[in-house]
């Protein structure tokens, strides 16, 4: 799994309680526009600004503004300390995926399909081939963002293994359950595996993040 990470030196004068560090992305509503859905759709790992700017770019020379509302990466900054330095980063909640408010129609579907490095929309089945959209909370799962954690200085083996079941007990998605994929102590983060729009999705946490079962 690929993720773009941008580095900047936090500022120490600064106290992030009362000047919490602000996400970049744009602020969305968990409502759509009359006649339009929110859906997620798959796409290549690591290109997700490319297609979107790709996908945005096709819209208007297709003419198909009507039918298209937003694209939005979900993202979150986290600060790390580094060397006795507080680090601010932003990584991306869901590599891999897009969310995308549209209304589902052949053109748009066709559209999508045809942009390079675009998979599918999530949620169709063989017996149900439109995609299901995305709920009122989930939608603000995915938006809701916090803007200073602290990752612990001193980082050390989990007390849990690849194949283990585990909660997240912090961040976004707090309160969720799944399986540890990868430990990945150089970074001192575990990959797991949560089921989110209804299909297991990779997600990195710190170990801190998570507990075991």
């Amino acid at each position: 799994m690929v993720s773009d990470n941008l580095e900047q030196p936090v500022d120490p004068s600064v106290d992030t309680e009362s000047h919490p560090v602000q996400s970049s992305t744009p602020e969305i509503s968990a409502k759509p526009s009359l006649g339009k859905s929110w859906y997620v759709v798959k796409v290549q790992s690591g290109r997700e600004e490319s297609i979107k700017e790709a996908l945005e770019k096709r819209v208007k020379i297709d003419g198909l503004e009507e039918f298209f509302g937003q694209i939005h990466i979900p993202i979150e900054k986290v600060t790390e300390m580094r060397r006795g330095k507080r680090v601010s980063r932003e990584r991306k909640l869901f590599p891999g995926y897009l969310m995308v408010e549209v209304e589902f129609n052949d053109p748009i579907l066709y559209l999508f399909r045809e942009t390079t490095g675009v998979g599918d929309f999530v949620g169709g089945t063989a017996t149900h081939k439109l995609p299901t959209p995305m709920s009122e909370r989930e939608i603000e799962r995915m938006l809701r963002v916090k803007g200073d954690n602290v990752a612990p200085t001193v980082v050390s083996r989990p007390a849990f293994d690849a194949g283990d079941r585990i909660k997240v007990k912090d961040g976004t998605f707090a309160g969720m359950d799944g399986e540890v994929k990868e430990i990945m102590e150089a970074l001192g983060r575990v990959k797991v595996e949560l089921t989110i729009f209804g299909r297991p999705v990779p997600v990195e946490l710190e170990y801190w993040q998570v507990e075991i079962v």
